[in-house]
């Protein structure tokens, strides 16, 4: 897989994109990511510049078509294909696992990062297949929300973890939160690890574990659990989950409650 990262901040990705994982698994080959500098497109050789104030005035600058154009360009060049382009927007659909795994499957995309007010709606209009947001909220640039798509999809493309099961037993993989984990001293401030992971029986551990991801998911993220894909087993421990948490609930609320007032003596 081929990722650009087209921005105005190119050592700020550089920084992300060359460490950890994600760093030894591009010095290894098994992915391919080039960062580009929207200003070296720029039709201004004296000061790079890529910005100008919006039609119909407001405050702030935007980024100018042409030379993220001209960025785009050089990059199908270079590569040979058209990407797939992403622009980072606060408008765009928000990105989650489901779109990550969509995108792994990809030959080649490229992450357009906007700054300033954003840029021109007419290269949108030319270039961009696709706008996608981390959240609903205003960065003041796309390069936070182009390194976390670009992390989230790398680290599925095959080689760059050890293992398949590193990510397909992850949060948000089959649309259930991650069970709890554990790892040595088996107790901390008085705190145990469950003992049926010290137990070695991978059956009833995966049982369990299965249980808790369900339990974990409801408890903090109750929408996920309406779109899951549960069995019957699943939906009769989910019911009882929810009696349980119930009754928490009620018997919190109860314990909050005042005291009534004694009877005071006359």
């Amino acid at each position: 897989m081929r990722i650009d990262i087209a921005t105005l901040f190119v050592e700020m990705c550089e920084a992300v994109m060359g460490e950890s994982i994600i760093g030894r698994a591009r010095a290894a080959g098994h992915i391919q990511v080039q960062c580009h500098n929207i200003r070296d497109y720029s039709p201004d050789p004296k000061h790079h510049r890529v910005d100008d104030s919006p039609y119909g005035g407001g405050k702030g600058m935007l980024m100018q078509p042409e030379p993220i154009y001209a960025c785009y360009e050089d990059i199908c060049r270079q590569s040979g294909s058209k990407p797939y382009v992403i622009y980072l927007s606060p408008q765009g659909k928000v990105f989650n696992q489901h779109k990550a795994k969509e995108m792994a499957k990809m030959d080649h995309i490229l992450l357009l990062c906007g700054h300033y007010e954003g840029i021109d709606q007419r290269v949108i209009d030319e270039i961009v297949d696709e706008e996608l947001s981390i959240g609903d909220y205003v960065l003041t640039g796309g390069e936070l929300g182009a390194l976390v798509v670009a992390d989230a999809v790398c680290r599925l493309c095959p080689g760059v973890l050890p293992e398949e099961e590193c990510f397909t037993q992850d949060s948000h993989w089959n649309g259930l939160l991650e069970y709890p984990q554990y790892t040595r001293p088996p107790v901390w401030h008085d705190r145990e690890v469950p003992e049926i992971l010290q137990s070695g029986h991978h059956g009833n551990i995966e049982a369990w574990r299965h249980q808790r991801s369900l339990e974990n998911t409801l408890r903090k993220r109750p929408d996920l659990i309406k779109k899951a894909r549960l069995d019957a087993k699943d939906k009769k421990y989910v019911e009882q989950l929810r009696a349980q948490i119930k009754a928490e609930k009620e018997a919190e609320e109860a314990a909050q409650q005042p005291e009534p007032a004694s009877d005071r003596e006359e």
